[in-house]
């Protein structure tokens, strides 16, 4: 019997605000207000898959987010900022629709295939004095 001995959870930390999806216009997109925040997600992403030898998860998902912030000082709501992260997790070759060569390299990040996996989301606030946030992407187990 061949044991699979791929990584089932990824976690790693993010410096600064998360990418917030509050728009028609793709945060994909050259040139977005966000893509500084994209950028620092993806690079992170990038380096805790390398670290670990994660492969993009194709079965269903649980995404939690903790954003650490300074009380009172959050920049968007949580569904937006949700929506932010997994839009940039999820594998981009399906954004057909829009240039993503100024990702360069960036543009192969993905931690899962599609937002359809997701099964369990989470979002927790903590205080913090500045800016960061948290990401864990996990395998959901097949149901008995």
């Amino acid at each position: 019997m061949v044991q699979d001995t791929r990584a089932l959870a990824l976690t790693f930390e993010v410096e600064g605000l998360p990418p917030v999806k509050t728009e028609a216009l793709s945060i994909f997109a050259a040139g977005h207000r966000q893509a500084t925040r994209v950028r620092a997600l993806l690079r992170a992403a990038c380096e805790a898959a390398q670290q670990t030898g994660w492969t993009p998860l194709s079965g269903p998902i649980e995404v939690e987010v903790t954003l650490r912030c300074p009380p009172g000082r959050r920049t968007a709501d949580a569904s937006t900022l949700l929506g932010g992260v997994c839009a940039v997790l999820q594998d981009k070759k399906r954004v057909a629709n829009i240039g993503l060569a100024h990702l360069g390299v960036l543009v192969d990040v993905a931690v899962y295939d599609d937002d359809k996996q997701i099964r369990r989301l989470s979002y927790v606030e903590e205080p913090a004095e500045e800016f960061s946030y948290q990401v864990r992407v996990a395998a959901v187990p097949p149901a008995v």
